[in-house]
C-alpha cells in the first residue's frame, strides 16, 4: 500500500500531519505533503484515520500504485 497528497485538493487543514506526522507535514504555504510515500506497519492506522477525515479527500491510499479514486495529473503532487 502507498499513500500520496492530491495537492490540488488540499486545503491546508492540517488533520493528516496531526493524526500521521511522520508521514505527513505541512509546507510552507500550509498545504501538506507526505513524507514517505510507504509508511510503516504502525503509521497505518493513523494514514487511515487521516484519509478518513480529510475534509477535501486529499489523502489517497492505494493498494497498487493506482489511485484509489480519480485525481487529476497534479505536477504540484508529492509521492
Amino acid at each position: 500500500m502507498r499513500v500520496r497528497i492530491a495537492r490540488d485538493l488540499c486545503v491546508g487543514a492540517g488533520q493528516c500531519e496531526r493524526l500521521a506526522p511522520g508521514v505527513f507535514a505541512q509546507d510552507d504555504h500550509g498545504l501538506s505533503r507526505a513524507l514517505t510515500g510507504t509508511p510503516s506497519a504502525g503509521q497505518w492506522p493513523g494514514v487511515h484515520e487521516a484519509a478518513g477525515l480529510c475534509p477535501v479527500g486529499a489523502v489517497l491510499v492505494t493498494e497498487d500504485g493506482t489511485a484509489d479514486r480519480a485525481a487529476p495529473d497534479d505536477r504540484r503532487e508529492t509521492p
